[in-house]
């Protein structure tokens, strides 16, 4: 089959180019710091807590309005001398400026956007300024580097700001949140009103609702829930192009990717036509991010040499971009099978500096945009179904070393999903056969390098991965991955070495329990990790399980399912089957949420209309088989039925498939 290098290669060209990108990038970036202390007294992590009161009372700030401002801009996390891609620091996320590191926000078609250096766009008649560094610290005549370093002052800055931004609104300094709408609109200094609506939405919807969080400097912060606090004066219904598949409420742009013939060979890019969810149903969303700048990826996703994807979202403030028609296959996974069943998200940042780039915008408009999608191709809110580029199956065996370790460890996909509105939780009781790997993000912090540098150790931060071991022991070796690194070389603690995790949200069966530790089948071994009863690591977990047919000693993985021979159409030459280079034996258990149809595009000729999707009659499961999905045939295994209690004996029954 012919392929341009994009698809011959998973990640193509776009890798090297984007490798050398992360490094340069990652020299730039300084490291982060703790909160420094502003009191004696005060209890060690309740001082960014009586920041907030004491900041409001001073300058007569609602201190809902305050905190929740601050939990929108930052989740009140710190970053003391950090700034974030848009120049932004402390937990008031103040902008400098006169320039930051990442510059100002980009427009579609890769041009910098000045708006974020001053006045950004107009509303009701009053200039909109965002949470600018340089004017807090002149209200509250302090240095500005005070205000970069020290969460206090900055978090002093931020209230300064809000009540500027009242009295320039000619409101009075009232006790009533609800009459600080406008200047909550106001203060990230977003450049249109669609996006700053949603803002505002996003502040007073918590405000209601309350939060309460240990930031990544170790504070313990809670906001009230005020659920009598009023609501949005009136929604705003963004313009945007046509083209454009996005929620009411967020703004969204259209910059698309090139569907053009390359050569005379044939070769063409950069994605293929299609008819889904009538020829193909959408089952995955996979979210990605970009290890680029997004200037850089506007113009890789108008290469038609290069990967396509259907969305991008920028770090700054959440902006979407769409290049490719959810109808239509872009290429973005390293797998064709999963392409022609997917929706691909970019989100700008590098997965090894997460404090500067998933922001907390980013975030919500990244859920808003997935939940609907999500609702609007019936596609489960769950860790089968929404996954990151590092969970996609290599389709093959040869090209499981080259498929990409995004959005990496440090995505926190307990808040992704729960913004989503499908919180990951608990399903069943401690004891089961199954678990739900739920480290608490915020304090667990693995051991990393390589985020500044090969053997660098990272600066602790809160992760999402947990790591396995093939004892239950802190100095027991590594689970090694044969197929990652086929030469027998040991997982590593790298940022990027997915040889030895697995993440929040996957489910796995248990193996094996001893103390604190329990073991999961893990692409054929048993895998363990620390799981204290009063700090764990995975909760309970209910649901079906697949396990090799009675009298089948072991039973070959597939990183596709693809059709059996009979289903291809006269003329058209079969896709081969290639097992992974692992086992799955008798007696072992792996977690399916779904089967799977088998189906094969054949994408290897230039159409000005969609390639016929050959549909098979092979059944197939998808299970969580390592820290990637896999599938297995539904004739090969029968499904194991686990209680929502404890443990006991599952029920097992004949291979059926469904969801």
């Amino acid at each position: 089959m012919r392929r341009t290098v994009a698809q011959r290669v998973p990640g193509g060209l776009r890798t090297c180019r984007l490798t050398a990108c992360l490094l340069a990038t990652a020299a730039l970036l300084p490291p982060l710091l703790i909160l420094p202390a502003s009191g004696a007294d005060e209890a060690e992590d309740q001082r960014l807590q009586n920041a907030f009161t004491d900041a409001a009372r001073e300058f007569h700030v609602p201190s809902s309005v305050l905190l929740s401002v601050s939990y929108m801009q930052s989740r009140w996390d710190s970053h003391p001398g950090t700034p974030s891609v848009a120049g932004g620091y402390g937990p008031m996320h103040l902008v400098e400026t006169g320039g930051g590191t990442g510059g100002a926000p980009a427009t579609p078609d890769g041009r910098e956007n000045s708006a974020v250096a001053g006045t950004v766009f107009a509303s009701g008649g009053h200039a909109v300024q965002p949470a600018d560094l340089d004017r807090a610290a002149r209200l509250i005549k302090a240095p500005p580097a005070v205000l970069r370093s020290d969460a206090v002052a900055n978090v002093r800055g931020g209230a300064a700001l809000l009540a500027a931004a009242q009295r320039h609104l000619g409101k009075r300094l009232s006790k009533d949140p609800a009459d600080w709408w406008q200047a909550v609109e106001r203060f990230p200094g977003t450049r249109d009103v669609a996006t700053a609506t949603t803002y505002a939405d996003d502040v007073f919807a918590l405000i209601r609702r309350g939060a309460h969080r240990t930031t990544a400097e170790g504070q313990e912060v809670t906001l009230p829930a005020s659920p009598g606090v009023r609501s949005n004066p009136g929604p705003q219904v963004p313009r945007r192009p046509k083209e454009v598949e996005c929620p009411p409420e967020l703004a969204c742009d259209w910059l698309a990717a090139p569907y053009v013939q390359i050569d005379e060979d044939g070769d063409y890019g950069n994605h293929d036509l299609a008819d889904r969810p009538r020829d193909q149903k959408i089952e995955y969303i996979v979210i990605h991010d970009t290890e680029s700048t997004l200037p850089n990826m506007f113009k890789t996703v108008q290469d038609p040499t290069e990967a396509s994807w259907h969305y991008s979202i920028r770090s700054t403030d959440g902006h979407v971009t769409q290049h490719v028609r959810t109808k239509d296959e872009a290429w973005h996974s390293g797998s064709q099978f999963v392409n022609a069943r997917s929706i691909g998200v970019e989100h700008e940042g590098f997965l090894a500096h997460p404090g500067a780039w998933y922001t907390e915008q980013m975030y919500r408009s990244s859920a808003r945009l997935v939940r609907f999608l999500a609702r609007k191709y019936g596609v489960p809110l769950d860790r089968q179904h929404i996954f990151g580029h590092d969970n996609v199956p290599a389709p093959t065996g040869d090209s499981i070393p080259e498929m990409h370790e995004d959005p990496g460890p440090f995505w926190d996909w307990q808040h992704y999903f729960d913004l989503l509105g499908a919180p990951l939780k608990a399903t069943a009781g401690p004891a089961g056969d199954m678990v739900m790997i739920l480290p608490d993000y915020a304090t667990h912090k693995p051991r990393y390098t390589g985020c500044d540098g090969a053997g660098k150790r990272c600066q602790p931060h809160g992760s999402s991965a947990v790591r396995l071991h093939t004892q239950p022991a802190d100095d027991a070796p590594l689970i090694q991955d044969p197929g990652r690194r086929p030469d027998g070389e040991e997982s590593t603690e790298d940022v990027s070495d997915l040889g030895s995790r697995v993440s929040t949200g996957q489910t796995f069966a248990v193996a094996d329990r001893r103390g604190e530790w329990t073991a999961i089948w893990f692409q054929g071994n048993k895998a363990w990790f620390k799981n204290p009863k009063d700090h764990p690591t995975a909760v309970g977990a209910g649901g079906r399980m697949v396990t090799p047919k009675q009298g089948l000693d072991e039973i070959p993985v597939y990183g596709r399912a693809l059709p059996e021979e009979t289903a291809y159409p006269e003329g058209m030459e079969e896709e081969s089957d290639s097992p992974l280079p692992y086992s799955l034996r008798a007696g072992q258990r792996y977690v399916t949420q779904s089967g799977v149809e088998s189906s094969y595009v054949d994408r290897s000729t230039f159409s000005d209309i969609p390639q016929p999707v050959v549909l098979g009659r092979e059944k197939y499961y998808e299970i969580q088989f390592g820290h990637r999905l896999a599938y297995v045939r539904a004739n090969d295994v029968d499904l194991v039925h686990t209680s929502t209690g404890s443990a006991g004996t599952p029920e097992v029954k004949p291979g059926t498939t469904g969801r």
